[in-house]
């Protein structure tokens, strides 16, 4: 089972960048496909970002697009997310996870990071 540690979140005002970091364990990392997930007070989990096992496949959704990218480094068995000019709505506690058929998460989710964008 693959158990994920997430970091990287802070407080960061409109404009400003921060990169997210996924720590994963489990020898097998580089055969999963990985995404990034956040949820805002109040509404649903939602899909970010997903890279494929080999780095080489990413998807997006639509908010984040030109502002967000999704990166890996098998060797260290992590996950990350750049994410530039931030906007307040991108505030959200932010999950990395294990991905099936592009963007479904499927497996464990860990603590999260928080990100908080004020205006």
């Amino acid at each position: 089972q693959v158990q994920p540690i997430e970091s990287g979140g802070g407080l960061v005002q409109a404009g400003e960048s921060l990169r997210l970091s996924c720590a994963v364990s489990g020898r097998t990392f580089s055969s999963y496909r990985m995404g990034w997930f956040r949820q805002a007070p109040g509404l649903e989990r939602e899909f970010v970002a997903t890279i494929s096992g080999s780095g080489m496949s990413t998807s997006y959704t639509d908010s984040v697009k030109g502002r967000f990218t999704i990166s890996r480094d098998n060797a260290k068995n992590t996950v990350y997310l750049q994410m530039n000019s931030l906007k307040p709505e991108d505030t959200a506690v932010y999950y990395c996870n294990t991905v099936v058929l592009v963007t479904t998460p499927s497996g464990s989710w860990g603590q999260g990071t928080q990100v908080t964008v004020s205006s």
